[in-house]
């Protein structure tokens, strides 16, 4: 099974929309996509710049996409203990959140103070790792531990992909739940550029056992020969445009 992760196109948040290089951005993407084969389904984040984006996509192949309401953003604040920022919980300083061993394991991240401080972050999270199972799980793919069993029941098709249109924090949360790790060295470590695609593949070496494994993250081939420069949106260093 194969899941392409889709980050908005460059946005104005002001109006949870897109701005005129997030509109081109989501037309050359649109132009990419519809060079992709088979798609099982097409799933969306409910946040209207990730509706946006998708909407031209989706015109050029004649779908629809099915909304979730968990594939929203990542966006339940935290008060950062160095800037003061009240926002989304990442960006975070270095020297603060670096030397605290817990961030970096799988489960203790959630025992910190700072993810503990929004009471709804938590709950959150868990219902983004669960709404993600329920969906593998509808294609045959239950989780087990820290991978995945496949359902002979349920015919599993190796050959099935779903597209999701979200946003990069969300997107990190899933990988970190479909990974095994924890969540804020990717939120840290890796930039997703707007429209970028991050591909991710079972691999199933051994009967009815499958886990997933990245192949391609933030690819933003459409928009360099589309000769669109990369957005910084999200990022602190000027991309690279090569």
């Amino acid at each position: 099974m194969r899941i392409i992760f889709i980050r908005h196109g460059d946005p104005d948040y002001v109006n949870d929309s897109l701005t005129e290089k997030g509109v081109r951005e989501a037309k050359l993407l649109a132009k990419r996509v519809a060079k992709w084969d088979n798609i099982t389904q097409f799933y969306c984040s409910p946040l209207g710049r990730a509706q946006k984006t998708a909407s031209y996509s989706l015109e050029a192949v004649s779908r629809e996409a099915i909304t979730y309401e968990w594939m929203k953003e990542f966006a339940y604040f935290i008060d950062d203990p160095v800037t003061g920022r009240h926002g989304v919980p990442w960006d975070l300083m270095p020297a603060y959140w670096t030397e605290i061993p817990e961030m970096y394991d799988r489960e203790g991240w959630k025992s910190t103070e700072l993810y503990r401080s929004n009471e709804a972050l938590l709950p959150a999270y868990k219902e983004v790792c669960e709404g993600l199972d329920g969906l593998l799980s509808s294609y045959g793919y239950t989780r087990h531990h820290n991978y995945y069993l496949t359902d002979p029941a349920k015919k599993c098709d190796r050959e099935d992909t779903i597209v999701i249109f979200c946003h990069l924090g969300v997107t990190c949360v899933m990988l970190s739940h479909l990974l095994g790790i924890s969540p804020v060295p990717l939120l840290h470590g890796f930039f997703l550029a707007p429209t970028s695609v991050t591909v991710v593949a079972s691999e199933e070496r051994m009967e009815n056992d499958a886990i997933f494994r990245v192949q391609v993250m933030g690819d933003v081939t459409h928009l360099l020969t589309g000769g669109e420069p990369v957005s910084h949106a999200g990022y602190f260093t000027e991309p690279f445009q090569g």
